[in-house]
């Protein structure tokens, strides 16, 4: 819980970024805490879905209810989730994945949830996905994906590709790197 709970906190350092683990002490965690709705909402999801997980009983329904009820956000504590997950705004969002990776970031109303086959989207690492996107059904989002802003997603996307429209289509591919950890260096956020 603390980890993906630490990685989420590295997102809001510096907003759509990855700030160095380093840079997340507890008295920033905290400031980010009173200054940041969004980063409570994680904060709740990850302590309802660390209880699910030990098999508590009652509590990780009843955290479900407050994170949907009071913050707008209906995301399921049963979910598996990676951490570094970035929704500014939370308020209409529906969140209900087989799987979602690592440092994703999700707009404003977004749905994510299973269609006509019942089954539910798996998402991918680094995916970005727009204000208002519906990605519905048992489809895979590779790593790196783009879901552009009101775009309905019914189809698989591969890694690295940006779709957009209704339905969505790809509009750009571009080639994946393996990813190299950041420099966050003072001296490499100036050029030096």
């Amino acid at each position: 819980m603390f980890e993906r709970f630490r990685q989420d906190v590295q997102r809001w350092i510096v907003p759509e970024q990855i700030a160095d683990p380093k840079e997340v002490t507890l008295l920033r965690t905290l400031k980010l805490l009173v200054q940041t709705m969004p980063l409570r909402v994680m904060l709740w999801y990850r302590f309802g879905a660390w209880l699910y997980r030990k098999r508590a009983p009652f509590f990780p329904g009843v955290i479900q209810r407050l994170i949907s009820r009071r913050f707008g956000l209906d995301i399921s504590v049963q979910d598996e989730i990676g951490g570094g997950l970035y929704i500014p705004h939370p308020i209409s969002t529906v969140i209900s994945v087989k799987r979602m990776g690592s440092n994703c970031t999700i707009i404003s109303n977004v749905t994510i949830d299973r269609y006509l086959d019942r089954a539910f989207p798996e998402i991918g690492d680094r995916v970005f996905i727009g204000a208002g996107a519906r990605v519905l059904g048992g489809i895979r989002i590779g790593d790196d994906a783009v879901i552009g802003a009101n775009a309905v997603v019914l189809e698989d996307v591969p890694a690295g590709t940006t779709v957009v429209g209704v339905p969505a289509r790809p509009v750009v591919r571009k080639a994946i790197e393996p990813a190299a950890p950041a420099d966050i260096t003072p001296s490499a956020m100036d050029g030096e």
